[in-house]
């Protein structure tokens, strides 16, 4: 029980305490009944979660099971709900829980590009806390049971968007996050990366002030710096790169924005571009970029299927042909992404 209101104490065989009782069960060998109201109820789960108990939810009294079971009577508990309780009054256990009355909240928290397991204290934090999460699609947290894991009384609301694809329109989404919160949920909003780098983080955070919820953003750390970084490629780099743009790149560079990229110089990064790449190094290249400037692709960073490609802006057009590269990528574009950097290629590369 390393997370939430810290138990009154443990005894010698490591097992919990939590407040205002002495509980001395192996919860491992045991099914847990919890029956109180549902926000009590969901957070005395969370507690018995982490010690591989066996919990259930059931809507009707009758199908509380008798036998073989322990009970955890959350204050407050129904009248309804008396005979069952009666039932199981062998076992017992009243549990006092400390459970905070947020009044409904709004968290943006960005998950990062890693594996699950890279995840900060905080972000663990703030899922294992969550009455509700919606999340992105995350290409490391394909399988929602993960998240359920770590969100374990928590109702988990995919809004992900697919390239092309929005099943949930954007101001869907935020009214959603919006009813929860006023209905007193603690809502987990789920992004990839960082929630403020093209995650429209900027636009729930409105959303949320306009209704008068209380919202808070747990920064993230964004692709266009990680995922380069996890295969070699820094974005900065001295000699080479002493600057570098994220852009996005939901549509082709228009010529205005080639022009101003090329004056600026430095490292190009491109989220969400690979539909558009082609279109948009053929501008830069109109736009006064050397044809034979590097790029990489690096698609599905930190995860199995990983794969970096590299080309040149001058032939994008037949990398793609040959390549295929595939969506989520990153696109890095400049000197840096030169294979021969980190392998004493700097003067090469500089020249």
């Amino acid at each position: 029980m390393q997370a939430g209101p810290r138990p009154a104490c443990t005894n010698s065989l490591g097992r919990c305490y939590l407040r205002c009782v002495h509980i001395d069960i192996d919860l491992q060998t045991a099914t847990v009944v919890v029956i109180g109201p549902e926000r009590e109820a969901n957070w005395a789960v969370k507690r018995f979660a982490p010690l591989a108990a066996e919990t259930i939810v059931v809507d009707d009294p009758a199908a509380v099971p008798v036998g073989g079971s322990v009970l955890v009577d959350v204050t407050g508990g129904a009248a309804k709900w008396a005979q069952a309780v009666a039932a199981l009054r062998v076992g017992r256990v009243t549990v006092c829980l400390d459970v905070p009355d947020s009044g409904g909240q709004i968290v943006l928290v960005g998950a990062g590009p890693g594996h699950h397991d890279q995840q900060s204290v905080a972000v663990r934090r703030e899922l294992f806390n969550a009455d509700v999460v919606f999340t992105d699609r995350l290409a490391t947290y394909d399988d929602h049971a993960t998240i359920a894991r770590l969100a374990p009384a928590a109702r988990i609301v995919d809004v992900g968007k697919l390239p092309g694809a929005h099943r949930v329109p954007q101001r869907e989404i935020e009214a959603r996050m919006v009813q929860a919160a006023q209905a007193g949920d603690y809502v987990v909003r789920l992004k990839g990366g960082d929630p403020f780098v093209f995650g429209r983080g900027g636009e729930e955070v409105a959303a949320a002030v306009a209704a008068g919820i209380e919202v808070r953003v747990l920064p993230g750390i964004t692709s266009a710096v990680a995922v380069p970084e996890s295969v070699g490629i820094p974005v900065t780099h001295r000699g080479v790169a002493r600057a570098f743009t994220v852009v996005s790149g939901h549509e082709p560079f228009t010529e205005e924005q080639s022009r101003g990229l090329v004056q600026a110089g430095g490292t190009i990064v491109v989220l969400m571009g690979v539909a558009t790449m082609v279109r948009s190094m053929a501008a830069l290249v109109a736009a006064g970029m050397d044809p034979d400037t590097p790029f990489a692709v690096m698609e599905r960073g930190f995860t199995d299927e990983e794969r970096v490609v590299r080309g040149v802006v001058g032939q994008a057009e037949a990398f793609v042909e040959r390549e295929s590269p595939a969506a989520p990528a990153v696109i890095v574009i400049g000197g840096v992404a030169d294979v021969s950097l980190l392998q004493g290629g700097v003067d090469e590369v500089v020249s």
